[in-house]
């Protein structure tokens, strides 16, 4: 797998990688080959899903404008 990403949230980061390398199904269970790139540390489930929100809409806000600057 080649420049793909992945977020979500845990408190067991060493279990969930695990999970994520083994052939479950979804998205990551379709590659073994997940590493850990970057973590931020929460002290609630809240916040972590917050921050979580927030990136994803972050990135479709940049997403629509990369589209649109390179369609005109």
């Amino acid at each position: 797998m080649k420049d793909t990403f992945y977020n979500g949230f845990t408190s067991n980061l060493e279990e969930r990688l695990i999970r994520h390398n083994q052939n479950n199904k979804g998205f990551t269970g379709n590659f073994n080959d997940w590493t850990i790139v970057y973590t931020e540390n929460y002290s609630s489930k809240e916040e972590s899903v917050k921050r979580e929100t927030n990136q994803i809409l972050e990135k479709s806000k940049n997403f629509e404008f990369l589209e649109l600057s390179f369609n005109g």
